[in-house]
């Protein structure tokens, strides 16, 4: 069984933690999330901190050691940081029909999950991020501009369902909408 950390430093008081942070952070650079540069004078960035998680197999032994970094999307301002949040989800009673008629059908059900998903939107918006612990600027006083999204943004989902919406109507989907009740 592993203890969770709270903090960095408790973290980095663990090669495996230690291991598991740095492989995150090779993924975010890997996926282009954000870049260094001189914070702008008029803006405050937001910050950020480390999550920690041990994944356990059903004996209850270490699988393995999770590690995200989030924004403190709590410090976001609306108009500023972002602008829209909302990201549509598909009503239970819906999902239940689909079910429904492949089952009547007889036809192959197949889902997917895609690792890391809000990760993948796109920010048009300028977000400044300040990172502690184990992420070291170019330069001394840089700050993280984010390129693309990142867990605790507030509009990560929204963010996440644009790119989806974009790549799926780019391999010829189409969407539909529901009628309002009025």
């Amino acid at each position: 069984h592993c203890t969770e950390p709270n903090t960095y430093d408790e973290a980095y008081k663990s090669e495996h933690w230690q291991s598991a942070m740095r492989a995150e952070l090779e993924a975010l650079a890997k996926n282009g999330t954000w870049k260094f540069v001189d914070l702008p004078s008029h803006v405050k960035p937001i910050s950020s901190k480390w999550v920690y998680k041990g994944k356990h197999k059903s004996d209850g032994s270490i699988e393995r050691y999770k590690v995200r970094l989030v924004a403190k999307g709590y410090n976001q301002i609306e108009g500023l940081d972002f602008l829209d949040t909302f990201s549509p989800v598909a009503k239970m009673s819906t999902v239940r029909i689909l079910l429904a008629i492949t089952s009547i059908k007889n036809w192959y059900l197949h889902q997917l999950d895609v690792n890391n998903a809000f990760l993948h939107g796109e920010l048009k918006e300028d977000v400044y991020m300040s990172v502690t612990g184990s992420v070291n600027s170019p330069k001394p006083n840089q700050v993280c501009k984010l390129l693309k999204s990142l867990y605790g943004l507030k509009q990560a989902s929204r963010k996440w369902y644009e790119r989806l919406t974009s790549l799926l109507l780019q391999q010829g989907w189409y969407f539909t909408y529901r009628v309002s009740e009025n």
